[in-house]
């Protein structure tokens, strides 16, 4: 076995091995259930799939045993069945049942208690989490009569995932729209985390992207991060059932739970970050905060001088150190503090110098300046040093590999509290 093996035997992906029903529903959209199961099947679940008859008229069950290898549910009545209640047994192996899309004819059956096709029956008799996306036109979902059933099922627990504003079968626009494959198999997965992950307890900060400080309203100072290592940590917990919040200069969209705060200078990720610490239980800094600012930021754009022999000097001041200025005594108790270090020569010894400087319980240093662990890319080679002088080596791993080897190391520091 590799070193390498090592770190990708545990899968912390929500969806691994879970056993999860995919209703499919008659809707023009139910197509993309297609791509909810293939999804679903690359993150290592199980997925068997129930269709309403109605469904039937849209897509073969056939494309979905093709994709899952099992064989889907149709017809209740089906004397071939391996088991007796089908239905039953679908309800109650599954991790999850997720519907999509969930047409208003279902919705109202789920609401009412109406079971009368496949689909409408496994969720009846499921207790496990149920999740919903449905899809119709904009004056169906609008409808009363079809917000009065969204609200029955809301009260009694059910997820409703979107629907998304979009073009519509009709060409109309509005309200209605499927919520895309891949944002609503990230709300299942994150509904699993929540209730199966092993830092469910936990708060977890996180940085992401590097500073920009102003020089004029239109140039700043930056550097050459991207803020992959920290979302990638920010995904990790979330998939670990944390409550995440990320404190990020990056204009990405996070996934489902994650609160997304946005920043721009080393002051406002500061200022964020004290106030996200004061209820946290670990501190990433995995952002890339600039050592330095400008002292004078001009109020309009600083024209290019006509002289070509001139030219122009910028006085610099430091910035607050983040990560040392936080305290590791918070209102909840104790924070675990994870410093980075972004270096590009001297790695361990340049590192090690931070680790008591900045307060933090243990450092991730990386060379900055490898093509394959340093900014812009999805990998990572690391060496974890603490504050008692130990020094871990880690091969290279993907950022999110190397993520939850991270947390692994911080969630054992929360439990010796």
């Amino acid at each position: 076995m590799t070193d390498q093996n090592v770190y990708e035997m545990t899968n912390h992906d929500p969806l691994h091995q879970k056993h999860i029903v995919l209703g499919v529903t008659g809707s023009i959209s139910c197509y993309k259930a297609l791509e909810i199961a293939s999804k679903l099947v690359q993150a290592g679940a199980y997925v068997d799939v129930a269709l309403t008859q109605n469904a039937t008229e849209f897509i073969q069950p056939l494309a979905f045993k093709a994709l899952t290898n099992r064989q889907p549910y149709v017809n209740m009545f089906d004397l071939a069945a391996k088991d007796g209640e089908s239905h039953v047994e679908l309800a109650r192996r599954c991790d999850a049942m997720l519907i999509a899309p969930l047409t208003a004819t279902t919705l109202a059956k789920l609401s009412h208690g109406i079971a009368d096709d496949f689909v409408a029956l496994t969720a009846l008799a499921t207790d496990r989490p149920l999740l919903v996306a449905p899809a119709m036109d904009s004056q169906m979902w609008m409808n009363p009569a079809t917000q009065d059933n969204v609200k029955n099922l809301i009260q009694r627990g059910v997820q409703i995932i979107g629907p998304a504003e979009g073009r519509l079968a009709s060409g109309r626009v509005g309200a209605g729209r499927l919520v895309e494959p891949i944002d609503i198999v990230d709300e299942l997965r994150y509904r699993l985390a929540r209730d199966l992950g092993d830092l469910s307890s936990l708060k977890v900060v996180v940085t992401a992207g590097g500073t920009r400080e102003a020089i004029d309203p239109v140039r700043y100072l930056g550097n050459r991060s991207t803020g992959k290592m920290g979302y990638a940590i920010a995904d990790a917990a979330r998939n670990r059932g944390a409550n995440v919040s990320v404190v990020t200069t990056v204009d990405r969209r996070p996934s489902a739970g994650i609160r997304d705060i946005r920043v721009e200078s080393a002051a406002e990720m500061l200022d964020a970050v004290q106030q996200e610490c004061q209820t946290a239980d670990v501190l990433v800094m995995a952002g890339a905060v600039a050592d330095y600012r400008p002292m004078n930021v001009a109020d309009q754009k600083i024209k290019k001088a006509e002289s070509e022999l001139s030219s122009m000097a910028i006085q610099l001041e430091e910035t607050t150190d983040i990560i040392a200025s936080i305290s590791s005594q918070q209102k909840t108790g104790r924070l675990v503090k994870v410093a980075f270090a972004a270096e590009t020569q001297d790695l361990i010894n340049n590192a090690r110098r931070k680790i008591e400087a900045k307060g933090a319980d243990f450092i991730v240093a990386n060379d900055v300046s490898a093509a394959d662990s340093g900014f812009a890319v999805d990998t990572n080679r690391v060496t974890i040093l603490d504050a008692s002088g130990s020094e871990e080596s880690l091969p290279l791993l993907s950022k999110y590999e190397v993520a939850n080897v991270i947390l692994s190391k911080a969630l054992t520091l929360v439990e010796c509290e």
